[in-house]
């Protein structure tokens, strides 16, 4: 029996465990990436662990979430990890350099290689043949430390792609279509293998976009094989060199297998309030429309922008639309500004953004009450825009463009002969945004401003949990829920007494009081409680306002391991019906937790309502080891 193309990378890089679907492994990190709303923490981290210097590969520091200068929090921050990356061996991303995923495919993506990123949308690089796996900060510093990534071997599905893409419909509709059948719990515990003859009809941004999403499946990662196209891509990048082929061997077996007739594919939209809520963009059509956005790490590469600005020459944006575009990266806006699009875009009315990730992160752009907003993004959830009540649609960049020009969802084979937008033969490369660190940064000062803080520590695992249900949540709680993004709020990133005053803030104000008056206690959750941003403040926040353990249905990867790594014991119900019976309010006791955590369920008492339960936290030993010390940077140390 073969080896898929997933498991040929992983053994490559496998340093512990045994390469079997749900068992605990360890792989070597080649590459790391962090951004700006998780690298302060992440680099904070870092320090406390006394390496002084990466131990990866390559490991880049970017600047793109945080850049509304509105006060000296953000730009105090934007220096210190300047500094970090010049005294630590990280290469550098200035400020308007771009999208950390849109960049990181254009420079520093090499097929066959493993790259682990503190943001969940890191799986980007899959679409050159990278494992690339979104990770909490905390995660992504043990590894330029040296240390292995830990992870639950994933299954692997093969998405078998034949056809090919009709006009007028995008990559963006591929994986739309992927979650309108497997919604945002289809993927937990599996890697998207993409294939078959398909593949070689979609470029790699096209491939790009599709693996950027599959986070939205909730998947450990996507991936597609390398070949001429890539091959291609590279040479225009000006990096043949870093090319490999790379595919799974012909008689691979997968865990799953999915087809998708790339004929067959319309375009589609997904409706507030998941990007899992997913209908053809017909059956909307009529709907009015206030703003547009176009851009993201999902749709904002060179081919997406010059499709943009061809769809947009000669035309007007409708009166009633306000159209927002951001290009991914500074080689974007340079090409399409030489090529002639950006005056298009310009001269139909557009907003031309900062390369930035700026709406999607809630930095700006939030629409106006009651709004209609459609986005090329990759999420769409309930107050994300910045707007409570707006609602957001998430749409390929034609159907966006549709709307912009009429004034309602359109279907964009309304628009007539789409053009024909081709890659460039050579992309527009330099390093002018990009800062290399110095050989030698032992004699380089770290400089801190006044809102950076130091990373709170939990004290190990005591023999009892005891505490309130603080609050009860439901299924599909984000982590915009538990910790919301946003201009006022992500400037606090690296002051965490701050930022937990925000904690739930969307679902229950007053949380963070009652958390403080309590002394701490649990949250009781439904399904995939965690979904979405890889953002680790959705547990150190809570943490530091005294959260002991989250009992829930089940939970999204990325933020159950942010759980653990702070401390916080991630306990599954044993009989999700019990869900049902425990109130916000009662009080909780779990006894003898340090001798039975990772040995089978626990009991649990429910004091006030008077009965016990079952519940597991089904821990490899090393994640055991991890929550008895109270987090791991306490068992580093």
């Amino acid at each position: 029996m073969g080896d898929t193309l997933t498991n040929k990378i992983i053994k490559d890089h496998l340093v512990e465990g045994e390469l079997r679907p749900g068992e605990p492994i360890a792989i070597r990190i080649d590459q790391t990436l962090t951004q700006d709303a998780t690298g302060t923490v992440a680099y904070l981290q870092f320090e406390t662990m006394d390496v002084d210097r990466v131990r990866t590969d390559l490991s880049v520091s970017y600047v793109d979430h945080n850049m509304l200068q509105a006060g000296h929090e953000n730009p105090d921050d934007h220096r210190y990890l300047q500094s970090v990356a010049a005294r630590c061996g990280i290469v550098f991303s200035r400020p308007g350099n771009g999208i950390c995923h849109q960049v990181h495919l254009e420079s520093f993506g090499v097929p066959g290689e493993t790259l682990l990123g503190s943001d969940s949308h890191t799986p980007t690089c899959g679409g050159l043949g990278m494992i690339a796996i979104g990770a909490g900060g905390q995660d992504v510093a043990c590894a330029m430390a040296g240390l292995p990534f830990s992870l639950t071997a994933p299954g692997v599905v093969r998405v078998n792609l034949t056809g090919r893409l009709s006009p007028w419909v995008t990559a963006k509709d591929v994986i739309l279509e992927l979650l309108r059948r497997l919604d945002v719990k289809g993927g937990v515990g599996k890697v998207f293998e993409y294939d078959g003859p398909g593949v070689a009809t979609l470029s790699v941004p096209e491939r790009a976009t599709i693996t950027n999403m599959g986070t939205e499946l909730g998947a450990t990662t996507s991936i597609f094989p390398t070949d001429q196209v890539t091959r291609a891509w590279l040479r225009a990048q000006d990096r043949e060199g870093d090319f490999r082929p790379l595919a799974p061997d012909p008689d691979a077996e997968y865990d799953e297998i999915i087809e998708i007739d790339l004929d067959a594919v319309e375009p589609l939209l997904a409706l507030p309030h998941s990007p899992g809520n997913v209908a053809p963009v017909g059956e909307l059509a009529g709907t009015k429309v206030d703003q547009v956005c176009i851009g993201s790490c999902t749709n904002s590469s060179y081919e997406d922008m010059a499709l943009t600005g061809a769809l947009l020459a000669g035309r007007r944006v409708h009166p009633d639309v306000n159209l927002t575009i951001s290009p991914g990266s500074r080689q974007v806006l340079k090409m399409i500004a030489e090529s002639g699009s950006l005056a298009g875009m310009v001269e139909a009315g557009a907003r031309i953004l900062e390369v930035a990730c700026g709406p999607c992160i809630g930095m700006g752009q939030s629409p106006r009450s009651g709004a209609v907003t459609l986005r090329t993004f990759n999420r769409n959830f309930e107050g994300r825009t910045g707007t409570a009540d707006a609602q957001c649609y998430l749409c390929s960049p034609p159907t966006a463009v549709a709307a912009a020009l009429s004034g309602v969802i359109s279907d964009p084979r309304e628009l007539g002969t789409p053009p024909e937008v081709k890659a460039p033969k050579r992309f527009l490369t330099d390093d002018a945004g990009i800062i290399f660190p110095p050989e030698d940064g032992s004699d380089v000062q770290i400089l801190r401003g006044p809102n950076i803080k130091p990373i709170p520590r939990r004290e190990p695992m005591p023999e009892t949990l005891t505490g309130e249900v603080l609050l009860k949540v439901e299924d599909n709680i984000t982590t915009d829920h538990i910790m919301p993004a946003g201009s006022r709020i992500l400037p606090l990133r690296s002051n965490i007494p701050a930022i937990s005053e925000h904690v739930f803030e969307a679902v229950d104000p007053d949380f963070p009081a009652r958390a403080k008056e309590k002394g701490g206690g649990f949250v009781v959750a439904g399904e995939n409680y965690g979904q979405g941003s890889s953002r680790e403040h959705a547990a150190l926040a809570p943490m530091y306002l005294g959260l002991k353990a989250v009992i829930a249905k089940s939970f999204a990867r990325i933020h159950r391991a942010n759980l653990l790594n702070f401390g916080i014991a991630p306990l599954l119900f044993d009989e999700p019906t019990d869900y049902g019976r425990v109130r916000q309010g009662d009080q909780l006791v779990v006894p003898e937790v340090r001798d039975v955590l990772g040995a089978g369920s626990l009991t649990v008492r429910d004091e006030t309502a008077g009965f016990e339960f079952r519940a597991r936290a089904d821990l490899s030993d090393a994640e055991r080891e991890v929550l008895l010390a109270g987090g791991r940077l306490n068992m580093i140390k």
